[in-house]
């Protein structure tokens, strides 16, 4: 019998190729690995090696899949993903998808032949909180940039409303991690209190809202709908500092939830003080709870989220790797995340594993700051167009008398514009080794001692790459 089903599931596999380009097939569907088939669940369970190819998945392929299920097994088929979740300590979690009927199915029309909004939700249990299962206080590490917001941030979730924490308004630059916390405190309350009306909604959507509301003429439904919600997290409020009329539906919704004791959930890129354009009544009412600031992260939070990260998604990336990453992502939760899922991406296209040169090629397309670092690509690219002569000379195994110079100057540049060590310059340069790497810095040291002509030389390949710095 399991031979039928591994037969059955092959089908699927094959209807599916029909479908997709042969690229994406290999990499996304070959390491899917079949295990079972439940017939009286009709569930198929299948294995897959990391969650980011569970999410990939899910994200672009959920419709198709069920289609070749159901096509292949002759009935409607329930599919289980098994993967590991911490490598480390060998830990695996079963994931449901969701399945197309989960994102496609239509909501009831309600209002005569309107469509349907979030305004028609009836009874507390059908309201969609619109939360994010995975950011949540277990994913968000701690450190010392975020551990008040976030030990706040929890005993909110405990006790919602009934805290002093009440508003809580949470501040910090771009990609510091207040969506995740908000998100996480939304995540945790809905746990602990399944029946709270939890509702996450960012500025955007809200003002959206309100403007249909206004246009269709329901207003008032609009209002009474917000006004009984027990935990409303806002998020991105800045983006109202421009609209009074919007602030003016907030002030009388935050005014009655406030009065009810309903916990309200604040996240802004500024302070209250700085949000030009809001009345000091809503100013002062975003002040009377807890004002707090996620600042962003230092390097060593950057390597525990980077660690984190590669223990859930079963990644193997070098510690010194691991820390140039940290030390080059701007402090930016969303940058790290971002590049990981580069390299993880890069890894499994190409079947390689990540390094340091891997990562220097995707964070120079990822990570966009002012002040970048200096790259071995980026040192090796100007002193070859100083000199003359290709990269891949300089790197070669040839000791003509030229490329040797190139690449002399190429790893004592590296070693002062990079904080690598001597080894992994030398491994970059023509995979030398690190004594290589230290005769070369020194013979260019003793030269730039005695030769003006050579300093004048190098000042202008410094010169060159200086916007850089």
């Amino acid at each position: 019998m399991p031979n039928k089903h591994q037969a059955l599931w092959d089908n699927c596999l094959h209807l599916i190729k029909q479908n997709v380009t042969e690229q994406t097939f290999k990499t996304w569907f070959e390491p899917i690995v079949f295990e079972s088939y439940d017939e009286a669940k009709k569930t198929v369970l299948v294995q897959v090696p990391s969650p980011y190819i569970y999410e990939y998945l899910e994200q672009n392929f959920v419709a198709l899949m069920a289609w070749a299920l159901s096509k292949s097994f002759k009935t409607n088929v329930r599919l289980t993903y098994r993967l590991m979740t911490d490598q480390e300590n060998k830990k695996e979690q079963e994931w449901e998808s969701e399945g197309p009927s989960a994102i496609e199915a239509p909501a009831a029309t309600t209002r005569g032949n309107q469509s349907p909004t979030v305004l028609d939700t009836a009874m507390p249990q059908d309201l969609n909180p619109r939360l994010d299962p995975k950011k949540t206080f277990d994913s968000f590490i701690e450190g010392d940039s975020n551990k008040l917001p976030r030990t706040v941030g929890l005993s909110i979730a405990e006790h919602p409303g009934k805290s002093t924490f009440n508003p809580f308004f949470v501040y910090g630059p771009s990609g510091c991690g207040k969506t995740h916390l908000i998100n996480a405190i939304g995540v945790q309350c809905k746990r602990t209190y399944p029946r709270k009306r939890v509702l996450y909604v960012s500025a955007r959507l809200f003002q959206v809202q309100f403007t249909d509301s206004v246009r269709q003429n329901t207003t008032n439904d609009f209002i009474n709908f917000y006004q009984t919600i027990d935990v409303l997290i806002v998020d991105d409020v800045q983006e109202w500092v421009n609209s009074p009329k919007t602030l003016d539906t907030f002030f009388h919704i935050f005014d009655h939830l406030f009065r009810l004791g309903k916990q309200i959930i604040l996240a802004s890129d500024r302070p209250p003080v700085d949000l030009a354009g809001v009345k000091d009544r809503l100013l002062t009412r975003f002040s009377c709870g807890l004002i707090a600031e996620l600042e962003k992260p230092n390097v060593q939070l950057c390597v525990d989220i980077l660690n984190s990260k590669c223990r859930r998604d079963g990644l193997k990336i070098p510690a010194e790797v691991i820390q140039y990453i940290a030390q080059t992502a701007n402090g930016s939760v969303r940058d790290l995340e971002g590049v990981l899922n580069s390299l993880m991406a890069y890894s499994i296209v190409y079947n390689s594993n990540v390094d340091m040169h891997l990562a220097e090629r995707v964070i120079k397309r990822a990570v966009k700051v002012d002040n970048h670092p200096l790259t071995i690509d980026d040192i090796l690219e100007h002193v070859c167009r100083h000199y003359g002569v290709t990269q891949q000379e300089v790197v070669s195994k040839s000791r003509k008398r030229d490329f040797v110079q190139v690449r002399q100057v190429s790893m004592y540049l590296a070693q002062k514009y990079t904080k690598m060590p001597a080894s992994r310059i030398g491994l970059l340069i023509g995979g030398r080794d690190h004594s290589t790497v230290i005769h070369s810095c020194a013979a260019i040291e003793k030269r730039l001692k005695v030769d003006k002509a050579f300093v004048e030389e190098m000042n202008s390949i410094e010169q060159s790459f200086k916007l850089k710095l």
